[in-house]
C-alpha cells in the first residue's frame, strides 16, 4: 500500500506522514511547486525533512499551469493578500489524485487541521476544495483531524486504522509540538511563512506587475528580489539590495529585462525592462549610480543592455522613494 502526501515541509505534513508510515504504508512525499515559495532552493531541506517523516520526496513543477489556471481567477477569490488558498488546495489535491496511478499509490494525505486557519481550513473550506479536486471515492486523508471529520475510503476498508490517526482541532498547536518532540522533528518551515502569495509586499508587486504587463514564471521569480521601482514612463527597475539579492539577480535568466552594467563601480545588480523609453533608461541609470559607490557630482559610463549612457547620480537615496513599488 503507497500513498501520496501533499507536502510543504511545514510540522503538520511531516507529522501526518509519520502518522500513516507508522502504519506501514509507503508515503511519497508530493511537494507541488506553484512558483511563490521560498526565495532559496530548499529542495535538499525538503529531501531531508521529508525522510526523516518517513518518505521519499518528488517535486512536481506545476508553475505555468498554477500562473495559467488559478492565480488570476480563482473561483474561492482571495485571502488577506493576493493568496487564493481554498482555489490553491483544490488544485494540488486535483494534481495528486490524478498523479495516484503514476505512483501505483491508493490514497492522499495532508497535514491540515480543521479550524487552523480561518479561509482554507474551515470545514466548508474543506468541502470546497474536496469538490474542486474532484474527489469523488473520498480518497483524501487529513490524518491530524480525520477523528473530527467524515469516513474516508481508506479508514473505511481498513487500509489505515483510523483510531491511530488524531483529532485535533484549532489554531492551538500543543499537540503537534508535542509529537514534533516525541518524534525529534526540530527543524520544520513555520506555519504560513512558506507563501509569498500571503505577504502584502509580494502581493502588492504582482498587483503592480499586471497593471502593466503579462504576468509569467519570469516574473514569479524576478519578485523575490531586490527593490522594484516603476519610472514615470512605464517600465520597471530592478535594484538588488544587498549581496545575497545581488547573488539571486545574476542567477536569474530574464527575456523581459535588459542587465545593468555598473562598468566596473561598486554598486547593485539591476535589471531595467526592454521596453523602457529613453527617459526612463536615464533615470534608471541616475538610480542605480544613487545605490553605488560614487560621488554625487561626478558622471559615470553605465551600460543598459548595449547602449552606454553618462550620467550622475541622484541627490540622495531620499530621491528614489517615489519610484518604489510597496
Amino acid at each position: 500500500m503507497r500513498a501520496l502526501a501533499l507536502f510543504s515541509g511545514g510540522l503538520d505534513s511531516m507529522l501526518a506522514i509519520k502518522l500513516i508510515s507508522d502504519q506501514n504504508i509507503e508515503v511519497i512525499a508530493l511537494h507541488v511547486d506553484i512558483g511563490f515559495g521560498s526565495k532559496s532552493d530548499k529542495s535538499e531541506i525538503l529531501k531531508t525533512r521529508a525522510a526523516k517523516a518517513g518518505a521519499k520526496l518528488e517535486v512536481l513543477d506545476v508553475r505555468q499551469q498554477y500562473i495559467q489556471e488559478i492565480l488570476f481567477s480563482p473561483k474561492y477569490g482571495y485571502g488577506k493578500n493576493f493568496n487564493p488558498c481554498i482555489d490553491c488546495h483544490g488544485f494540488m489535491f486535483r494534481l495528486a489524485l490524478e498523479l495516484l496511478p503514476r505512483f501505483d499509490a491508493s490514497f492522499v494525505i495532508t497535514g491540515e487541521v480543521i479550524g487552523q486557519r480561518p479561509m482554507s481550513q474551515r470545514s466548508a473550506a474543506l468541502k470546497a476544495v474536496q469538490n474542486l479536486a474532484g474527489d469523488n471515492d473520498r480518497l483524501i486523508v487529513r490524518p491530524l483531524c480525520a477523528k473530527r471529520l467524515e469516513l474516508t475510503q481508506p479508514e473505511e476498508k481498513g487500509w489505515i486504522d483510523r483510531e491511530k490517526l488524531l483529532d485535533i482541532t484549532g489554531r492551538n498547536r500543543e499537540v503537534q509540538m508535542k509529537l514534533a518532540k516525541q518524534y525529534g522533528f526540530d527543524d520544520y518551515e513555520s506555519p504560513g511563512g512558506g507563501c509569498l502569495l500571503t505577504h502584502k509586499a509580494y502581493s502588492d508587486r504582482i498587483k503592480d506587475v499586471i497593471a502593466n504587463d503579462t504576468f509569467d514564471i519570469e516574473d514569479a521569480k524576478l519578485l523575490k528580489c531586490g527593490r522594484h521601482l516603476r519610472l514615470p514612463g512605464g517600465a520597471k527597475l530592478v535594484i538588488g539590495r544587498d549581496e545575497a539579492d545581488n547573488l539571486a539577480l545574476e542567477k536569474l535568466k530574464l527575456s523581459k529585462y535588459n542587465p545593468i552594467d555598473l562598468h566596473g563601480l561598486k554598486g547593485p545588480m539591476g535589471y531595467l525592462h526592454v521596453n523602457a523609453n529613453n527617459e526612463d533608461s536615464k533615470l534608471a541609470v541616475k538610480l542605480m549610480l544613487t545605490y553605488a559607490r560614487t560621488n554625487k557630482e561626478q558622471i559615470y559610463p553605465v551600460s543598459v543592455g548595449k547602449t552606454i549612457y553618462h550620467e550622475n547620480p541622484l541627490p540622495s537615496k531620499a530621491a528614489a522613494q517615489a519610484y518604489l513599488v510597496h
